[in-house]
């Protein structure tokens, strides 16, 4: 194995934990010595021990003179945990390679900084681009105070959400859904629009064969129309987060409460997408993942208020006119205004195709 292939395992480890980590950043380490892996690790929760003090400990008195690859920069602050640049010096390793450097104004540059000057060889930069892509909700985060927005749909191949009557159970295959519960798992935050409760009652936990973390639900609910024996109100599964506009009643208000709902009343009469991003990552959101329906997605592609795109596209044909498309509402006037992505996969799931983009 060379230099490129344990920081590659030390990125898969920290793939691994996708969606458990938040706020923080997920970080993979792997400790060699001799050509020999002696410890690995991975940062598995907030608060909980970094990635380089599980691989350290791993290695026990071998980890002297060794050396660490590491995908993100080793802290240098004391947070819920000590630094781990301290950590590393104390221990005595003699280089460290990381992947990129970290953006929190609290580490940026320092932990490696500390590094150096206690006589530690620090090479950055090897494999820093799928390290950056790992942590990319992190790092629009922690730059902009804002969550990292997800816009999923899945369409038939003509790109219709449902028939003309409306029927939209199931345009995907099985495997494409049980497909979206992972990126379920792996969101702070899941949001749809108030005629998607009403129309389809959903849960919008996440199911998988092994379980899964459920995300904070969201409705978008400008009226308060969301029924009170809706699923998402009553089910307990996961807290529920319901924004209206500003002129609610506040005795329907009351109901929700009662249920143990969290109302979050908008400054005005209607509810501004890019002030509702703002409201909810000041709330701990770092990431979002709408599925609302079409007019909830055109509200998203008219602010351009979104960092991925995620398409699941079956082979099926529902024609139509009035048959709904994924984004609804006024649309974009002029083609100077498209939002123009780029397509950063595209894999089979089952029968269905699954398309990621991001906007260029």
């Amino acid at each position: 194995m060379n230099d490129k292939d344990y920081m590659g395992l030390a990125i898969k480890l920290a793939k691994s934990t996708i969606g458990q980590t938040a706020p923080n950043p997920v970080v993979g380490a792997v400790l060699v010595k001799d050509h020999q892996i002696i410890g690995m690790g991975a940062h598995l929760k907030a608060g909980e021990p970094h990635a380089e003090v599980h691989a350290i400990q791993m290695a026990g008195e071998k980890a002297k003179d060794a050396t660490i690859y590491v995908t993100l920069e080793p802290c240098s602050h004391f947070g819920k945990t000590p630094p781990c640049s301290d950590l590393i010096i104390r221990t005595g390793l003699k280089k460290v390679f990381v992947a990129t450097t970290d953006p929190n104004p609290q580490v940026a540059g320092k932990g490696i900084e500390r590094l150096k000057n206690a006589g530690i060889e620090v090479e950055v930069g090897l494999m820093q681009e799928e390290a950056r892509d790992l942590n990319k909700v992190f790092f629009y985060n922690i730059s902009t105070g804002l969550p990292y927005v997800t816009l999923k749909s899945a369409i038939s191949l003509d790109g219709k959400i449902a028939t003309v009557t409306g029927e939209s159970k199931w345009i995907t295959g099985e495997e494409a859904r049980e497909d979206v519960h992972v990126f379920r798992h792996q969101h702070d935050a899941i949001l749809v629009g108030v005629n998607t409760v009403i129309k389809d009652n959903p849960t919008l936990t996440t199911r998988l064969p092994s379980g899964g973390k459920n995300p904070i639900r969201i409705i978008l609910d400008t009226h308060l129309r969301t029924p009170v024996n809706a699923s998402i109100v009553t089910d307990g599964q996961a807290p529920t987060w319901i924004l209206t506009g500003s002129g609610v009643n506040p005795i329907r208000e009351k109901e929700f409460l009662d249920l143990g709902v969290k109302l979050i009343k908008m400054p005005m009469e209607q509810i501004n997408i890019r002030e509702m991003l703002k409201i909810i990552g000041e709330m701990g959101i770092t990431s979002l993942f709408v599925e609302g329906g079409a007019g909830v997605h055109g509200s998203f592609l008219k602010e351009k208020a979104f960092q991925q795109v995620i398409t699941y596209i079956a082979p099926k044909l529902i024609g139509g006119k009035l048959a709904p498309a994924s984004y609804g509402g006024v649309g974009i006037e002029t083609m100077e205004e498209v939002v123009s992505l780029k397509i950063k996969e595209v894999d089979r799931v089952g029968n269905d195709i699954r398309i990621i983009a991001e906007p260029k």
